[in-house]
């Protein structure tokens, strides 16, 4: 456990935004629908404040659990905004579960010190790959609603979850697949192009590491899909089979290097 090494301010933030994750998480069949969506809105603007003030506070920190948290609000940044579009969108009960556990990890494993930058730009790279994660994690939520979607449609009726239609859903999910496709790619490039101006004295070339091999392998699958979607029609669970499968390969490319350094050898690199 490593909460020691997590600031007061941090700390009470962290379990304030848990907390208020665990709210329409524990409590899903007591709480309204308004109450419920009020108070995710609450603690998505907490996990917000947490996530700037572990960024760009006294001892700006990094590592797996923290990218993991990033990349749970993006997810729910875009709940909140496509839940405004499609009122009837329901995965509420479910993003406040994973919410609470991004939290409680980051508190566990807050990471080790941010180095400082070798280059302005170096946060700006940092930037686009963890919105890069987060795309595709919002891909793979829709994916993820398609095919429960998909099985209501087949026991009950040929309404999609919460009365979003079945192919708004599969629309939605290629579109943060795609735009997912564009920034990971845009992060590869700035890596391989500009990686001695980004990290300065810390470069040391290209190397066939476990990060770079598994972010590669990453790409390839998400280009895979995008070629069959559009040459080939892919779709419905062969598209999110293979969704599935990238985002599990750019998971162990970061957070799952991290996640061995930080908690299996207890190096915070």
């Amino acid at each position: 456990m490593i909460l020691a090494s997590t600031s007061s301010v941090g700390l009470l933030l962290g379990i304030a935004a848990a907390l208020a994750y665990a709210v329409p998480a524990v409590a899903a069949g007591t709480l309204g629908d308004l109450a419920a969506r009020r108070v995710l809105l609450l603690a998505w603007a907490l996990h917000g404040l947490l996530l700037a003030w572990t960024l760009f506070g006294g001892e700006p920190r990094f590592g797996f659990a923290p990218a993991l948290s990033i990349t749970v609000w993006l997810v729910l940044t875009a709940y909140v905004v496509e839940s405004q579009l499609y009122p009837r969108l329901r995965a509420r009960w479910t993003l406040a579960g994973f919410g609470t556990l991004a939290i409680v990890l980051a508190l566990l494993f807050p990471g080790g010190h941010l180095p400082p930058t070798s280059s302005p730009l170096l946060p700006l790279h940092w930037a686009l790959g963890i919105s890069a994660y987060g795309l595709f994690a919002a891909a793979v939520a829709h994916g993820w609603l398609m095919t429960r979607a998909e099985a209501q449609m087949r026991q009950v009726s040929p309404v999609a979850e919460g009365g979003v239609p079945l192919l708004t859903l599969e629309r939605l999910m290629f579109r943060f697949v795609g735009a997912g496709f564009v920034l990971l790619t845009l992060t590869m490039l700035a890596g391989v192009l500009f990686g001695e101006h980004l990290y300065g004295a810390d470069y040391t070339g290209w190397r066939w590491d476990h990060k770079r091999i598994f972010t590669l392998l990453s790409w390839i699958t998400f280009a895979l899909l995008l070629l069959g979607r559009s040459q080939f029609g892919w779709r419905g669970r062969r598209a999110v089979r293979v969704l599935y499968t990238g985002a599990a390969l750019l998971l162990l490319g970061y957070a799952g290097s991290r996640f061995v350094l930080e908690v299996l050898l207890g190096r915070t690199p």
